[in-house]
């Protein structure tokens, strides 16, 4: 059993209940009561050493485990996670997705920062390994588009796996997650221009290599700017696009 003792943290004007277990678990992961890995007190202790109910720690630790702070185990109890990055930025995402259209061109410029970083870091370190994957993905989409009516969602996907290996070669897992996250969105806009405007897909494919060829070579200055030219195309259809609806 956890040997964690919680302090009892005073309410915040209009805090509820579960409010107070969110902030209280929260400070005791943060000042280094509870670390990864660490089991909760049991639900009675831990409910009465912070004066709340236990149907209020149940929904606190709910919404922790949803944002990927907590896990409960079946049979075993409640237990800090790994805290790992891409866990817990993955909610982000699904807010991300809720965006409206009108805001969708934000999204993507946040996207063009930070992966046109990402690339210049890659560059410096990717591995023969993440360059055979990246490879090969583009020589599939390359066959794909050969076709005669090309899968616009076998494209996509090939795409958004190559920028994973990008982001992932960065060697910072916190702008790997971030990148994931904004991925849904970008995602869903890729295919709308994939399909509506005609050659879209070539001239992506064409920038693909134009950036392979630079993490290839090792150069994150090429890297960089042809990331962002890349992306660029993609900015531009979505300003058009609201210019004209």
């Amino acid at each position: 059993m956890s040997t964690v003792k919680p302090a009892v943290p005073g309410r915040a004007p209009g805090a509820s209940q579960t409010d107070v277990v969110v902030q209280s678990i929260r400070e005791m992961i943060i000042d280094g009561r509870l670390r990864p890995g660490d089991r909760l007190p049991i639900e009675k202790d831990l409910a009465t050493a912070l004066g709340v109910s236990r149907n209020a720690l149940r929904e606190g630790v709910r919404a922790l485990s949803i944002m990927g702070v907590l896990e409960t185990r079946q049979g075993d109890g409640t237990y800090v996670t790994a805290l790992d990055s891409s866990m817990l930025l993955a909610p982000m995402g699904f807010v991300v997705d809720l965006q409206h259209a009108s805001g969708t061109h934000h999204l993507h410029a946040v996207r063009r920062m930070l992966e046109t970083e990402a690339a210049a870091l890659a560059a410096r370190q990717i591995d023969v390994d993440a360059l055979a994957a990246a490879t090969q993905l583009l020589d599939r989409n390359e066959i794909e588009l050969t076709l005669a009516e090309p899968n616009h969602e076998a494209v996509i996907e090939n795409d958004i796996a190559f920028h994973r290996i990008i982001a992932e070669a960065a060697g910072n897992p916190v702008l790997s997650a971030l990148i994931d996250a904004l991925g849904g969105r970008t995602m869903r806009d890729r295919l709308r221009r994939s399909i509506a405007q005609p050659g879209a897909d070539e001239t992506a494919h064409r920038e693909h290599l134009s950036i392979l060829a630079a993490l290839t070579t090792g150069d994150p200055d090429r890297a960089r700017t042809r990331m962002a030219a890349h992306l660029f195309t993609v900015e531009d259809y979505l300003l058009e696009r609201r210019t004209t609806e």
